[in-house]
Formats: structure tokens, C-alpha cells, sequence
């Protein structure tokens, strides 16, 4: 048969709650020194691009280019793709 536990609730001073949602991310912190992540391009004619380019170069999916073709991070590592 199941047993039925009992919870047990403490008080929470209200310092403590608002910190508590802070560091879950429920309210908004303080976003000082961050940059919101903003690309100019538009994401269809990037891809359209790299496919362009992967049928032009006759790249096949699994080749060592592809990888670099499709998986570069040029705004986190400074790679290019092509």
C-alpha cells in the first residue's frame, strides 16, 4: 500500500525567495556587460548559399568539406566555411 509522506514548509524570507528566483532565471537579472546575440544575415540565403556552393563543388554529404561546410561557427570560432 502507498504511503503518504508529509511535507514540511519552512518559511522563506522574501530576500531569500527573490535570489532564489533570480538565480533560476525567472526574473530578469541584470544583463550588464552582455551583448544580445545578433547575426545580419538571413539565415535562408546563408543556407542557400552552402547549398549553392556544396552542388557547384560537387561536396558530398560525410566528406571531410561538408563538415567544415555546414558545421563552421564563423561568429564563435572564426572559421569560414567556404
Amino acid at each position: 500500500m502507498a504511503q503518504l509522506h508529509t511535507v514540511l514548509i519552512l518559511s522563506i524570507e522574501m530576500d531569500d525567495l527573490e535570489r532564489l528566483k533570480k538565480l533560476a532565471g525567472v526574473v530578469p537579472a541584470s544583463f550588464s556587460g552582455m551583448n544580445p546575440y545578433d547575426v545580419d544575415n538571413n539565415m535562408t540565403a546563408t543556407a542557400q548559399e552552402k547549398a549553392d556552393h556544396q552542388k557547384a563543388n560537387d561536396i558530398k554529404p560525410g566528406d571531410p568539406d561538408w563538415f567544415k561546410l555546414w558545421f563552421a561557427r564563423p561568429y564563435l570560432t572564426g572559421e569560414t566555411p567556404f
